[in-house]
């Protein structure tokens, strides 16, 4: 069974950062397009960066340039690295594979206020 164990997360000011990480066992994520999801209490889930097997990401337009998503294949874990964070940047963020979701982790709750 796959396990995915997100931290990092936590309190910080606007402007700050945070750098997330998602820890997966029981599949290697090296065969997989991984992604950064968040989700606020009562609102749908949104895919923040995608990570090609090669490390290549994407990112939703009100994250780009901000934040950088990247990936230790060796190490089963990959990471976010949220920079400039903003007061709409408060989420549950939670790591998953792209296509065909692991059952979700805890999330870590990042919040970002002054």
């Amino acid at each position: 069974q796959v396990q995915l164990v997100e931290s990092g997360g936590g309190l910080v000011q606007p402007g700050g950062s945070l750098r997330l990480s998602c820890a997966v066992s029981g599949s290697k994520i090296s065969i997989y397009v991984m992604g950064w999801y968040r989700q606020a209490p009562g609102k749908q889930r949104e895919l923040v960066a995608s990570i090609s097997h090669g490390g290549v990401a994407n990112y939703v337009d009100s994250v780009k340039g901000r934040f950088t998503a990247y990936r230790d294949n060796d190490k089963n874990t990959m990471f976010l690295q949220m920079n400039s964070l903003k007061h709409e940047d408060t989420d549950v963020y939670h790591c998953n594979r792209m296509y065909g979701f692991w059952n979700w982790g805890q999330g870590t709750q990042v919040t970002v206020s002054s």
